[in-house]
């Protein structure tokens, strides 16, 4: 058939709209029914024009529109499940907040809050006032400020420190922290000069100390969270960083990115310098998030001499990047939690999920087993497996997790578009796809969540 005679096939708005296909939606929000079969038969006409398709049905059409009326109506930004084993999902959010932390925020954000007001003198206080003593207390540092995120953290340090002069940093540091944004183009924005030392897997003390010149206004070390650099190696320590800057009268700063507090080492997670580590090595000013291995809100946190932080506090940027009241309150209780790491390790989701036992996760990953098998037997072969979690969110690279989980191998569709359509389901599932299995870890799979794993299945796999 011709176009035009295609076109003329398709029904008018009103004929649509009629259907019983969509009688929900217009006892919702006729108007919002009506844009929705109007956008459905636009695409149809474009589809009609540009491949000859015949379009389907009225009935067809309306069922179209009543899903996408249904797409509309969800929130864009809403709970997924996450059986990927990725703790620190970076497309998913990253940290979970702790259950204290979320009464904090939802204390704050429903209603008014003393977020700048000393409530001893009613005069106006400062909003990082919540935090600092913690941060002072936890980490054994002088001073501390947050801002926003830890990219935020670092340009503003640079900026505040070092613009117009010179910071040395080893080339073997110039990393991509995520989203194409670069350590080198960060600090060119900040206004400093960067002054590459060494080569990528080699940098000693002699290099950084040839680059001092009466322009070097710091020395910079950029903690490898999301890369390791392995083989033929050399890299200065902390400690010999810290004497070089004494010795000439520079301070050192440290991005420290992800932000442990707690020796995870002991954990069997490997060791990841801690923050009170760094900072009883003498750093002059530390950066580090708070969504990472920290566990709290999306946050950067600057900790270190008093000198420097007020210094950095001052400048014009730290307005532009401050914190918010439901971060601060989010990150005041999760901090609270550090003064008993114990306590920490249970109530910080972060840490547990890290921490969860072989013999937990082989239970649950167990009894997810029995009930997929009951449900979905027939449809897809089914078996619980040894898998390995990752911690994410470019933390401890090189650090694998023994985990438990399921897979799941689809009998009359791929891996790759069982996938696709449990994302669709509601709450969307998230599971990795390895040999045409679906795997499904119990490791980031909350209590509670396996119920919702099994319908979603049973029903894309019908």
């Amino acid at each position: 058939m011709e176009p035009e005679e295609l076109l003329r096939l398709l029904p008018a708005v009103h004929e649509v709209l009629g259907r019983e296909e969509l009688a929900p939606a217009v006892a919702t929000d006729r108007s919002g029914a009506r844009d929705c079969v109007r956008r459905v038969l636009e695409e149809w006409r474009e589809r009609i024009l540009r491949e000859g398709a015949e379009p389907p049905g009225t009935a067809e059409l309306a069922a179209q529109a009543a899903a996408l009326f249904q797409r509309r109506a969800r929130p864009s930004l809403r709970r997924v499940i996450n059986a990927t084993g990725v703790v620190l999902h970076t497309n998913l959010g990253r940290a979970l907040l702790s259950p204290a932390a979320v009464e904090a925020v939802a204390a704050c954000a429903a209603h008014y809050c003393n977020l700048e007001m000393d409530l001893a003198t009613g005069e106006r206080g400062s909003r990082y006032g919540h935090v600092v003593e913690l941060l002072q207390e936890i980490t054994g540092a002088e001073a501390a400020l947050v801002v926003n995120n830890n990219a935020a953290a670092v340009f503003l340090c640079l900026a505040a420190l070092a613009a117009g002069r010179d910071t040395v940093i080893s080339r073997g540091q110039m990393v991509e922290i995520g989203g194409s944004f670069r350590v080198p183009e960060v600090m060119a924005q900040s206004g400093t000069r960067l002054v590459e030392v060494g080569t990528t897997n080699k940098t000693y003390l002699s290099d950084y100390e040839r680059a001092i010149s009466g322009d070097t206004a710091l020395l910079l070390k950029v903690h490898p969270s999301n890369y390791r650099v392995l083989g033929f190696t050399a890299e200065v320590s902390t400690a010999e960083l810290v004497s070089l800057g004494r010795k000439y009268g520079i301070p050192v700063m440290e991005d420290l990115g992800s932000g442990s507090f707690l020796d995870l080492g002991e954990y069997g997670l490997g060791h990841e310098p801690t923050v009170r580590e760094e900072v009883a090595a003498g750093v002059d000013i530390l950066t580090f998030s708070g969504d990472k291995l920290l566990g709290g809100p999306q946050a950067g946190i600057i900790v270190g001499r008093s000198e420097l932080v007020q210094k950095v506090a001052r400048h014009p940027l730290n307005r532009a990047v401050r914190i918010d009241k439901m971060t601060l309150a989010a990150l005041e209780a999760t901090l609270r939690a550090y003064r008993d790491p114990e306590r920490a390790r249970q109530e910080i989701p972060t840490l547990r999920l890290l921490t969860l036992s072989g013999e937990e996760l082989a239970r649950r990953a167990a009894r997810l087993g029995e009930l997929l098998a009951e449900k979905i037997g027939g449809r897809a072969e089914v078996a619980v497996k040894e898998v390995s979690s990752q911690v994410g969110g470019g933390a401890l690279p090189l650090a694998t997790l023994p985990s438990w989980g399921v897979t799941v191998r689809p009998v009359r569709m791929s891996a790759a578009r069982a996938a696709e359509k449990l994302r669709q389901e509601e709450p969307p599932v998230l599971a990795r796809i390895q040999d045409e299995n679906l795997i499904f870890d119990l490791r980031t799979v909350l209590p509670g969540e396996e119920a919702d794993i099994v319908r979603a299945l049973a029903q894309v796999l019908a």
